[in-house]
């Protein structure tokens, strides 16, 4: 008489213990999954992987919400079907569900604010002590990267590319990628902070660094200051983002992350052929 009941009892059982192996087994099989870039960049310095990962976790959100939304639509069309001439029941003044949908989206708001806050406190925070402070100089139509500390300045306009320098200090059309060896190079020590001091000599100019998920004003009379943390050496594509008059599509620079004894080195060699005198009376 009991074995109809046992039946679905055991494998109700079942279902909840292959339930729980699968929530069980879930973290360890999607710990080893990487977080998909969703068509951006990782971040190639320690600010721009903040940016990136309020990116992602926005992204995620939204999905979430949107995978949500399109559920409960195709489950009220197929649901709520037109089946008769009769009317439906209503749920206009179910006060508990109307609550639910008011405070859900404002809590998401309010949490997505929060993080925001949190990312951008971050990447704009700037150290004390910097290991190099470079001006960065935006002009009609190209770039200037001065070097105080050490009396090095670089320059170039449209038609002009002085230091198309490689991550290893290599120079000319040994630069490479070549591609990416466009307009004056802004060099930076690899893991160490530097310091960008941004202003413009007339117009307003963009500062963008795709792969530092970065972009800033160069503004005239307004000082921008901020800092990077280049991860590796590298040569990392750099342009104008404003739009600032004939030549904008030409304002193309590049940075350069070195390793800190070959940026050490870069300088000297600079501030050598920049100053000739000066260096052999020293």
């Amino acid at each position: 008489m009991h074995a109809p009941t046992a039946r679905p009892v055991l494998a109700g059982r079942r279902r909840r213990i292959l339930l729980a192996l699968t929530a069980a087994a879930l973290p360890v099989v999607l710990g080893g999954c990487q977080l998909p870039t969703f068509l951006g960049f990782r971040g190639s310095t320690a600010q721009g992987r903040d940016e990136f990962q309020l990116y992602a976790g926005t992204f995620i959100a939204a999905i979430v919400v949107g995978v949500l939304v399109g559920g409960l639509i195709l489950w009220s069309v197929v649901r709520y079907r037109r089946r008769s001439e009769d009317m439906p029941r209503q749920f206009q003044y179910h006060i508990p569900l109307e609550i639910t949908y008011t405070i859900v989206p404002v809590l998401i708001v309010l949490v997505l604010f929060g993080f925001t806050v949190v990312t951008e406190n971050s990447v704009d925070a700037v150290v004390s002590h910097p290991a190099t402070v470079v001006d960065v100089y935006a002009f009609q139509w190209g770039w200037e990267f001065d070097y105080p500390s050490h009396h090095v300045v670089i320059q170039a306009g449209t038609t002009t590319d002085p230091d198309p320098v490689g991550p290893q200090g290599v120079s000319g059309p040994a630069c490479h990628p070549a591609q990416w060896c466009l307009g004056p190079g802004l060099v930076l020590p690899a893991g160490q902070t530097a310091r960008i001091e941004l202003r413009s000599r007339d117009v307003v100019h963009g500062f963008y660094v795709p792969e530092f998920n970065f972009s800033r004003y160069a503004q005239p009379g307004v000082l921008n200051e901020f800092d990077f943390t280049v991860d590796k050496p590298g040569v990392y594509r750099a342009q104008c983002a404003q739009f600032c008059g004939l030549y904008h599509s030409l304002m193309l620079f590049h940075v350069v992350a070195m390793p800190p004894a070959a940026f050490q080195a870069w300088l000297s060699s600079e501030q050598s052929s920049q100053h000739p005198t000066a260096s052999s009376t020293q």
